[in-house]
């Protein structure tokens, strides 16, 4: 239902899929954007990704983005779209694309829809992966890794040996099951840290779901579930 109801809306003037994904962190959003990609046959398309890949590439506005980059300064709105618009005219984008990561802004958004308006296209799907703010605490504020290898654990989840039953998690009984070394939390998984991300999230996303909302494009779906019910909402669309 999903992909159909991507191809058939609005097929005369929107060949392309024009898709925005949302998610805050810890929603999931690594593990479903692959599966919509493979459903949709079209490409996700990171900022970071493409940025470099353009500056890499000395494109004209590559070598913009680097001169920012060198000074230490931000890379503009106007440099970022013009980055996605030499992207999507790229073969790989020739039946459509998923935007992740931007826009973040309500006047990115409108930059967007204006560049996408000039090649007589827009945005035609905007999902966003729902998940209440505690839950995402827990599951992110709970996280410990190995630094050496990767490997993750869970105070709750995904709890590693060393961890009695009932004691507060420290990097004295939070231990590697392997190698028997500390555990660490990063320092963006600490609570003050997600809360700060989280109203920085709902800050920037709530406008520019509301600025899609009269479009009838949104769709927000409940990814506080069973991965596969999630998947299931997602295709549902």
């Amino acid at each position: 239902a999903f992909t159909s109801q991507l191809v058939g809306r609005r097929l005369d003037k929107m060949p392309r899929k024009i898709m925005i994904l949302f998610g805050p962190p810890g929603a999931g959003k690594g593990t479903h954007a692959p599966k919509v990609v493979e459903a949709l046959k079209i490409p996700q398309l990171s900022t970071g990704d493409m940025l470099r890949a353009a500056v890499e590439a000395g494109t004209e506005v590559g070598k913009q983005a680097k001169s920012v980059m060198e000074s230490g300064g931000l890379v503009s709105d106007e440099i970022v779209i013009g980055i996605i618009a030499d992207t999507i005219k790229g073969d790989e984008c020739k039946n459509g694309f998923i935007l992740d990561g931007f826009p973040r802004t309500l006047e990115q958004t409108e930059k967007l829809d204006a560049m996408l308006s000039a090649a007589g296209e827009e945005v035609n799907c905007v999902m966003a992966l729902e998940v209440p703010d505690a839950v995402l605490t827990e599951r992110i504020c709970g996280r410990w890794i190995h630094k050496s290898s990767g490997r993750s654990y869970h105070i709750k989840f995904a709890k590693p040996k060393s961890l009695p039953e009932g004691a507060t998690p420290s990097p004295e009984n939070m231990k590697d099951d392997q190698t028997g070394e500390p555990l660490m939390q990063r320092a963006d998984d600490t609570e003050a840290s997600l809360t700060k991300r989280l109203e920085g999230y709902h800050a920037q996303t709530v406008p520019i779901l509301k600025h899609y909302e009269p479009k009838g494009i949104v769709t927000q779906c409940n990814a506080n579930q069973d991965m596969d019910k999630v998947w299931a909402e997602i295709e549902a669309g």
